[in-house]
């Protein structure tokens, strides 16, 4: 009897360990070998070499450190600060213009960098003072930025549709398509959420006074827009663009996009030695950390298969008492909880390699499940108590914006990330309608 418990004990014995504050990587091994140990005894884990070994060689996870060096290198680059103040200007007549330019320089920095620390805690730095200063609420000042800077999660190049594909054992590149249309969806609800509270409470976000928006434009502010556009659009396009036309892997693209990455920061005077230093410094250390949670989580559930846990949760999740409507509700809804508490690469390794065979198993698209588990897991960036994205706006801000005004200023973009992963749900071919054409247009072109 006690050993049909010893998978369930295993998670709880994770969970407490991680909410102890012990490092992830090294409880996700340490409580693997200790229930291997009691389960089998050690001679289970001569085949763990080998699965260790088929992680670190491969080829779609090479993508990883490859996306992380452009992201940091661009963030680097002044491309964040020459959107931030043109966007602004573009959108400054309008009410809370200001608010829906960071939303819109968050899309173009998620499509071209994908790391959602760096464009939060840039727009923090750039955007939130300036929005303060026009007497904007510090509740929806803090909300858009944070928001807006987690939309590098879903809009591709993404680094976890990369983890995710890898996982479910699904094409990246196919992914990247089946995330286009959801990721923008997202940016026109955040937009549309703005122009409406703008509407009914104009003192929340006003506009930029006439007099400082005359100093830029007509001909000179077309051609600042062209400038600050011109840059990323280009990237997007040749990293994407690859990739959807089946062109280059998204490894290679990602190649690439470190290339063009360069060649943008030197058009800034801003590559040097010491940038592309720190650049690689900064990806090393997460590439490290990605890479050590990875094998502690292939240890664990190597473990935790071994034990019968995943037929344990399919049993449960395949009875007759559940359908497959409740089974995929009682996924989306853990998934949502746990990002109270564990960061999403935790969740990513921890959970999704036990339930994602499970859903497919169900009946379930595994393109349009994986879409959907980046959406939810995209909402752990905002939700209290641990949402990374406020605290990495926290470090940035100034003393005036509490914890308070954070949370709250999150609650209203996690209701609308909420709603379109509902929507998602229940129209299905807003994830994959776009894979669908591209994949037929190449069908038809062979």
């Amino acid at each position: 009897m006690t050993e049909e418990y010893l998978p369930l004990m295993m998670v709880g014995t994770l969970f407490v360990a991680l909410m102890a504050g012990y490092p992830v990587a090294f409880t996700l091994g340490g409580v693997a070998l200790l229930f291997g140990w009691i389960g089998f005894g050690f001679d289970f884990f001569f085949l763990l070499p080998l699965r260790i070994w088929g992680i670190m060689t491969n080829f779609t996870l090479l993508a990883v450190p490859l996306f992380v060096f452009m992201g940091v290198l661009l963030e680097r680059s002044g491309l964040a600060e020459d959107l931030l103040e043109t966007m602004g200007l573009l959108f400054g007549k309008v009410r809370g213009g200001l608010a829906i330019s960071v939303v819109v320089v968050g899309a173009l920095l998620a499509a071209s960098t994908g790391i959602v620390g760096a464009t939060v805690v840039t727009m923090g730095y750039l955007a939130l003072p300036t929005m303060l200063k026009r007497n904007y609420q510090p509740e929806l000042a803090t909300g858009v930025i944070t928001s807006a800077g987690t939309l590098g999660q879903i809009i591709p190049p993404s680094i976890i549709l990369v983890i995710l594909g890898d996982i479910i054992n699904v094409p990246v590149g196919e992914l990247f398509l089946a995330a286009v249309v959801p990721g923008f969806t997202l940016v026109f609800m955040y937009i549309v959420w703005i122009i409406f509270i703008s509407a009914i409470k104009p003192e929340l976000a006003p506009a930029i006074p006439v007099e400082e928006r005359a100093k830029t434009s007509g001909v000179k502010l077309f051609k600042r827009v062209l400038l600050a556009l011109l840059p990323p659009l280009a990237l997007m396009t040749s990293v994407l663009g690859s990739i959807f036309m089946g062109i280059a892997s998204p490894t290679e693209s990602a190649a690439m996009g470190g290339i063009g990455a360069a060649l943008l920061a030197f058009s800034h005077g801003k590559l040097s030695f010491k940038t592309v230093r720190e650049s690689a410094e900064v990806t090393t250390r997460l590439t490290s950390m990605i890479f050590i949670i990875l094998i502690g989580a292939t240890t664990f559930g190597l473990v935790f298969r071994g034990l019968g846990g995943d037929d344990l949760i399919r049993e449960f999740l395949s009875s007759e008492a559940i359908g497959e409507n409740q089974a995929l509700f009682m996924v989306m809804a853990a998934l949502f909880l746990l990002g109270f508490f564990l960061d999403f690469i935790e969740i990513t390794f921890i959970v999704i390699p036990i339930v994602a065979p499970i859903m497919v198993d169900l009946g379930f698209d595994p393109v349009w499940f994986a879409i959907l588990v980046a959406m939810n897991l995209q909402t752990s960036f905002l939700t209290p108590p641990f949402g990374f994205s406020l605290f990495y706006l926290k470090g940035v801000a100034p003393p005036s914006i509490t914890t308070g005004v954070l949370y709250r200023g999150a609650i209203p973009f996690v209701i609308i990330q909420v709603v379109t992963i509902t929507a998602l749900i229940f129209f299905p071919d807003l994830v994959l309608w776009l894979p669908g054409i591209v994949n037929e247009a190449m069908f038809s072109a062979r």
